[in-house]
C-alpha cells in the first residue's frame, strides 16, 4: 500500500496537482488541512481532506478515520489537539479510534515518530515550511501482510529529504 500526505498548501492548488500527478500509483491521497480552497475544488481529485484553521468552507470536517487495507488512518489538522506543544491529546484520540497511523499538519514542520503502536506523521508544508526544512510532503508505504512501514519525505520535485522505517504491529 502507498499513501501520499500533504498539508498546509495555503491556496496553492497547482502544488496539489503537481504532487497528485507525480504520485499517480498511490492507493490514497490525504490533505491535512489549510488548503484554503473550497472543499469541492477539482485539484483535490479523490483526496481525503480535513479542515484546518485557515479553511472556511463548511463542507470540511475536523477529522476523519479512513481504513486503508487492514490499517486505520486518523487525520486531523492538529490545531484542535495542541500539536505544537505535545502529541498527548492526539495520542489519546488515536487510541480511542484505534488508529494505526495519525496524520496531521498545522506546525509546518515535517516529522514522523512512533508512539506505542501508532505512527504519527506531519508531512510539513508545501508552501511555507518552518524549522529550516524544505517544502515537503510525505509518502507511507507498507505491505499488507507485514508490519514494516517506510516514510519518505520529499520536495515538490520529488527529491528525497529523508526516509524513516517503523514497525507498527496490527492492533
Amino acid at each position: 500500500m502507498k499513501v501520499v500526505v500533504l498539508s498546509d498548501t495555503h491556496s496553492n492548488a497547482e502544488i496539489i496537482e503537481q504532487v497528485y500527478e507525480q504520485e499517480q500509483g498511490a492507493n490514497a491521497f490525504f490533505h491535512c488541512g489549510d488548503s484554503e480552497l473550497s472543499y469541492d475544488d477539482p485539484h483535490f481529485h479523490e483526496m481525503y481532506r480535513v479542515k484546518g484553521n485557515c479553511d472556511f468552507d463548511s463542507d470540511y470536517v475536523d477529522e476523519l478515520v479512513v481504513p486503508i487495507g487492514e490499517r486505520r488512518i486518523f487525520m486531523t489538522h492538529g490545531h484542535l489537539y495542541n500539536i505544537k506543544m505535545t502529541l498527548t491529546p492526539l495520542d489519546y484520540k488515536a487510541q480511542e479510534v484505534e488508529a494505526d497511523i495519525v496524520l496531521f499538519g498545522h506546525s509546518h514542520v515535517l516529522g514522523a515518530q512512533q508512539v506505542g503502536r501508532t505512527l504519527f506523521l506531519n508531512p510539513g508544508s508545501l508552501l511555507l515550511p518552518r524549522g529550516g526544512n524544505p517544502k515537503s510532503y510525505a509518502t507511507i508505504e507498507w505491505e499488507e501482510d507485514q508490519d514494516e512501514f517506510t516514510v519518505t519525505f520529499k520536495t515538490p520535485d520529488q527529491q528525497i529529504i529523508s526516509q524513516h522505517y517503523f514497525s507498527i504491529p496490527k492492533k
